[in-house]
């Protein structure tokens, strides 16, 4: 049974029920989350006075089970692909420092090499985005969401069935689609606290920024028209320019989606990083509508339909088994545990915790 009980009663180990929001409407935790101390602190942070908590009515023992993450944390495979990554960050850094401070020309070519490089070291897309969700945080959080958002947009090509030309110009347009910020102050760059409206609206001109620097550059337009466009949306709620879909560049309109999935998926300093489950939910809580609906629907599907057949836990603690994808919910799907079938699309109180 849920509860909902004064923050000065939620202790660590607890589980939340319902995702809690800001008062401007910003996911801080999603249901399903085991509060931490250090996320207690930052629901503190937020002003968070009261939070629904799961009170299990007959609590069993958790199973001491591996999960997902931590197995593929372990494996020398990961280990492998973390140091090819942080090389291929430092690479990245290096080139883009260069083209935003010395004017040098864009490398384009040795900023694909990086990215195939980091690929080389990963069986497929699903494995890329697990190894993804088991990174480490990094100072470099720029830098290493370009690379994230160049990688998933790789991936993402391929169910696209693109060409192999246009991957590599989409691959690109996620590498620099964030250029712009390296034009923004430190401070509200790397500010660990809500961001003031102040603050916020010199983020937002990032876009532009990004813009003035490729636009010169020997590159495919779509790169550039992806550094301006990227934070638009199809409603019209996007920015600079509040464009509608059929104004937005189609590879922006892709690069929008990788690039809210890895902010999503990402661990920052006030919150903790979101399951591929609890970001399809909220891709769905938050209006599909804001993305091309081609584009959203083959991304989640390529995500959800690639964890068909692994051992998941609900926040019930029932461990069971994928085994079909709900089209309507994708964030719901079928689970099978010993011979009973599990509808979560009908079982508005269960969700998926956690990959086995």
């Amino acid at each position: 049974m849920n509860k909902r009980i004064s923050i000065q009663n939620v202790l660590p180990g607890m589980t939340v029920a319902e995702d809690v929001y800001t008062r401007n409407n910003q996911l801080v935790i999603p249901r399903g989350t085991v509060i931490s101390d250090r996320i207690l602190t930052r629901l503190k942070d937020y002003s968070i006075y009261n939070l629904t908590v799961l009170i299990p009515e007959n609590p069993e023992p958790i199973k001491t089970v591996m999960i997902h993450s931590e197995k593929i944390k372990n494996s020398p495979e990961f280990k492998q692909f973390n140091k090819e990554f942080l090389s291929s960050v430092d690479d990245f850094k290096n080139q883009l420092s260069n083209i935003v401070d010395k004017d040098n020309p864009i490398d384009h070519t040795g900023l694909l090499a990086d990215v195939s490089k980091t690929l080389s070291e990963t069986r497929n897309g699903i494995h890329l985005f697990d190894m993804l969700h088991c990174m480490r945080g990094s100072d470099d959080i720029t830098y290493v969401h370009s690379l994230n958002v160049a990688l998933i947009c790789n991936v993402f090509g391929h169910w696209l069935k693109l060409s192999q030309n246009d991957i590599e110009v989409l691959t690109l347009c996620g590498l620099l689609h964030d250029i712009g910020k390296l034009k923004l102050p430190h401070e509200i760059l790397y500010k660990e606290e809500p961001l003031t409206d102040a603050e916020f609206k010199i983020l937002k001109t990032h876009p532009s920024l990004g813009y003035e620097i490729l636009k010169y550059e020997d590159l495919d337009q779509r790169v550039k028209n992806t550094a301006l466009m990227h934070q638009e949306r199809c409603d019209g709620s996007g920015y600079p320019r509040k464009l509608l879909g059929e104004q937005i560049d189609s590879f922006a309109k892709i690069v929008a989606i990788a690039d809210v999935y890895d902010a999503m998926t990402s661990e920052r300093v006030y919150r903790p990083a979101l399951s591929p489950f609890d970001a399809i939910r909220n891709f769905e809580s938050v209006g599909l509508q804001k993305f091309d609906p081609h584009y959203i629907m083959t991304f989640l599907e390529g995500i959800i339909n690639s964890y068909v057949g692994n051992h998941v836990r609900l926040n019930n603690n029932v461990e069971g088994e994928i085994i079909l994808i709900n089209k309507q919910t994708l964030s719901k799907p079928v689970i099978k545990t010993g011979d009973t079938f599990i509808d979560l699309s009908k079982e508005n109180h269960l969700h998926i915790v956690a990959v086995l």
